[in-house]
């Protein structure tokens, strides 16, 4: 495993780095006191190729590698988590999906103008009673003909009054548990879709999280992701790509609580002194440090097991119980630095404190990722192989456009 950034993943980082600090950071409190997302974040993200970025270009996308998707997860974060949400619910929780299990037929129609940035696109698996407890989700989708019904609720759904199309997980066989369960491609156009704002959100209040409703929606079957009874697999699936983004952008607001940290005790003095010089600050400072590398190591061999098709479920289990449990230990340390300013919006490590929150409950609470590495332990837990991977990465396949054949 090699540790060094070649230039490629040098040049999103910049490119993605040189985004935030000019246009996103300098607003990004406003937008946040405002409980509003910026509308000119998502097409600005899309004009950059943000939102492909590891998608091959046959499809639309920038065709990087699976360690750049993390790099720039953590930068993204760095300036505020509604734009890492972005990434994981748009590129990993939807468009990765399609990429892994959907037909050549659905990556025309679905992942292009995905990747393109062209449709946005979310993820519903949560419901109102359903979080963890997935089996127990009450949507279903009856099969009449070639068309589906959908009846159900989603809840938590971000980008849900934003995106074009939703990946809506329910069951299509009630009384097989999770083999009843399927995918499919729903949009917002079908009549019976309906979606709505979240407001009061105790963090990411910048970002769009909201409902979906489906009253009878008719879903045509080469809507569906994969084959009947896949869903719970698909689902779990996503949330290995999803969980990795996750885990980045936590590392990310690791080293953003790190940065202002060091920033504000070199310019705070206290007692003739900056308390930099303080040994309990000095040692605040050093925790973020090891915490913020960690961290970073962790994405690192996730990011590198996914460039070589290996399945990661384990390991991207630990890197986002690791990576976010840390992310709120360091904002809390950031904030008690900050002392009664960390309290107030004027500085953004309290926006930081709120943000963190949000990740060690979503896509895995910390509690069930603690549960997931103690059955690996014990062997109770062993990943089986999938009918479809997620593609291993190579130059070949991800950065060529396929040359048309004659007459094509």
């Amino acid at each position: 495993m090699d540790f060094e950034m070649n230039d490629e993943h040098l040049q999103a980082q910049k490119m993605v780095r040189d985004f935030c600090q000019r246009e996103v950071m300098p607003v990004i409190r406003e937008w946040d006191r405002k409980q509003e997302m910026n509308p000119w974040f998502l097409p600005r993200m899309a004009e950059l190729g943000i939102l492909g970025i590891s998608i091959p270009v046959r499809y639309g996308g920038q065709g990087y590698d699976y360690v750049t998707l993390g790099l720039v997860c953590e930068e993204l974060e760095r300036a505020d988590t509604h734009l890492r949400v972005v990434m994981s619910v748009h590129h990993s929780l939807n468009s990765q999906a399609i990429l892994q299990w959907g037909t050549e037929e659905q990556k025309q129609r679905f992942l292009v103008p995905q990747a393109r940035g062209e449709r946005y696109a979310a993820f519903g698996l949560t419901e109102p009673s359903v979080g963890s407890d997935v089996v127990n989700m009450n949507s279903t989708a009856r099969r009449v003909g070639d068309t589906y019904i959908l009846n159900g609720e989603k809840m938590w759904i971000s980008l849900a009054t934003k995106a074009h199309h939703f990946l809506i997980v329910a069951k299509t066989a009630p009384d097989k548990g999770h083999e009843g369960m399927s995918a499919f491609i729903v949009t917002r156009d079908m009549p019976g879709v309906t979606t709505g704002d979240i407001h009061g959100k105790l963090g990411v209040r910048a970002g769009s999280t909201g409902w979906i409703k489906m009253e009878d929606v008719e879903v045509p079957l080469t809507n569906r992701l994969g084959e009947e009874g896949e869903g719970f697999k698909i689902a779990m699936s996503c949330l290995d790509n999803g969980r990795y983004t996750v885990g980045a952008g936590a590392t990310g607001l690791i080293r953003a609580c790190l940065e202002e940290s060091v920033k504000y005790a070199q310019e705070r003095t206290t007692f003739g002194k900056p308390i930099a010089e303080h040994q309990l600050i000095k040692q605040k400072i050093a925790y973020m440090r090891l915490w913020y590398e960690n961290a970073r190591l962790q994405m690192l061999r996730v990011g590198w097991m996914k460039n070589q098709g290996r399945r990661n479920t384990r390991e991207t289990s630990l890197f986002k119980w690791y990576a976010t449990d840390m992310s709120v230990q360091a904002a809390l340390e950031a904030v008690q630095i900050h002392g009664a300013y960390g309290f107030s919006d004027e500085y953004p490590v309290e926006r930081y404190l709120r943000n963190s929150k949000g990740a060690v409950i979503y896509e895995g609470t910390s509690e069930i990722h603690q549960l997931m590495q103690a059955d690996y332990e014990f062997g109770y837990r062993k990943d089986k192989p999938l009918r479809c991977e997620m593609p291993a990465y190579s130059a070949e396949y991800f950065q060529e456009v396929p040359q048309m054949a004659a007459g094509d």
